[in-house]
């Protein structure tokens, strides 16, 4: 099973046009209300994320986020430092490759993070639940979270909750 957990603005971008994300903590938050993120972690065995989007976890200048195996796609990047090198590991070649390599492992339920990752998984039609956080912020241009997928996907909706008096958190499962 493979599952999105992501947030875009009202129009529908994950990241500005300069790429930024800074915008996600325009709501107040002051009690740190995940919005269901570790829940959702709980039951997710590994992580599959693009390069972009593990160089800007990389450039938070934290101590590494994740307790779960993390597998980058990535064609350019040919190593990871050493503080990763037991909590990363890199992949590329075709997607279901890459998750047969990965289900042999023993990680059924994956996490797939950053856009262009997501956007080739939907592609392939290899997305089966999204949760999808939406921002109350129009950004008008940015990085779209979905582009011209040449399929239809049909998901269900099963279930809306709000957070926070104003952040909407839709959750889909795909129909097939």
């Amino acid at each position: 099973m493979n599952k999105v957990f992501i947030a875009t603005s009202i129009d529908g971008f994950i990241a500005d046009k300069n790429g930024n994300i800074d915008w996600l903590q325009s709501v107040p938050n002051p009690d740190n209300n995940d919005m269901g993120y570790d829940e959702f972690m709980g039951k997710v065995d590994a992580i599959i994320m693009g390069r972009n989007t593990f160089e800007i976890v990389c450039s938070f200048g934290i101590d590494w986020p994740y307790e779960k195996p993390v597998y980058v796609l990535s064609n350019s990047l040919k190593s990871v430092s050493d503080q990763l090198k037991d909590k990363v590991v890199l992949v590329n070649g075709d997607l279901q490759d890459i998750l047969d390599k990965i289900r042999a492992e023993g990680h059924e339920h994956l996490y797939i993070d950053g856009g262009k990752t997501i956007q080739s998984f939907l592609s392939k039609d290899l997305i089966d639940e999204m949760i999808i956080t939406i921002i109350p912020r129009l950004l008008g241009e940015g990085i779209p979270l979905f582009t011209n997928n040449k399929h239809t996907l049909n998901f269900k909706g099963v279930s809306t909750k709000i957070y926070l008096n104003q952040i909407i958190q839709n959750h889909f499962v795909r129909s097939r």
